[in-house]
């Protein structure tokens, strides 16, 4: 295994894609650690239930995600996939907040 990982363009064995992409999913998930915690915030400020879903938003980020995935040339039907079950994922994720909140 490498020391450090290498660009993609720079890799020349399957042992340095891997140490990259080992790298890059660690960061992926300490991102998505973080952006959960927004979603804590929201179910925190939210003031009613019902306002943990919101359709239009949810159209919103995923055209974000596409739009990104666009201007990166990487595929964003693939992109738009993921992030429907990354919003849909949130969303249940921001209702158990919002529930844990107010029970106790």
């Amino acid at each position: 295994m490498p020391d450090k990982t290498l660009p993609p363009d720079e890799c020349e064995t399957m042992a340095e894609v891997r140490a990259g992409i080992d790298a890059l999913d660690a960061e992926i998930v300490r991102l998505l650690a973080t952006r959960f915690g927004y979603m804590r915030a929201a179910a925190r400020i939210k003031p009613e239930r019902g306002q943990v879903r919101d359709e239009a938003r949810k159209a919103e980020v995923i055209a974000n995600a596409r739009a990104h995935a666009d201007a990166h040339a990487i595929p964003a039907e693939v992109v738009g996939e993921i992030w429907e079950r990354l919003v849909e994922g949130s969303i249940a994720y921001e209702f158990d907040r919002w529930d844990e909140r107010r029970e106790g």
